[in-house]
């Protein structure tokens, strides 16, 4: 079953409808996506898998305001494929310098934070 675009008008007058309605949409089963559009706000555009888009609309309508069923389609939005990672690598390798090796001081070489203790021993006996 491929994706679907559901786009339903809501009569929201407030930010609060608003989140609320984004809220009611988003925890309906099988929705991927929630995003409001038209001029002031007031469609809700759905897009998901397996939505009963009729049980949506009465569900705003129920909680939020007047709701029309606007336009129930395919989404024909194109999803990115992954990037491949070996031409991301070469690109990153071919246009930048290579981080600088690690420098590893050797402290007790150079006389720092190395303590011996003085030779006690009597040398005459």
């Amino acid at each position: 079953m491929a994706k679907q675009k559901i786009v339903i008008k809501v009569q929201m007058s407030s930010d609060k409808c608003r989140s609320k309605a984004m809220a009611l949409v988003a925890s309906t089963g099988g929705v991927d996506s929630v995003a409001l559009a038209g001029d002031s706000k007031d469609q809700v555009v759905v897009v998901g898998e397996g939505v009963d888009s009729i049980k949506l609309t009465e569900a705003l309508r129920k909680k939020v305001g007047d709701a029309q069923l606007v336009q129930v389609g395919e989404n024909k939005k194109e999803e990115k494929k992954p990037a491949d990672p070996v031409a991301e690598y070469n690109q990153w390798y071919y246009h930048h310098y290579p981080p600088p090796p690690p420098v590893v001081y050797d402290h007790r070489a150079a006389g720092y934070g190395y303590y011996s203790q003085p030779d006690t021993s009597c040398s005459i006996m």
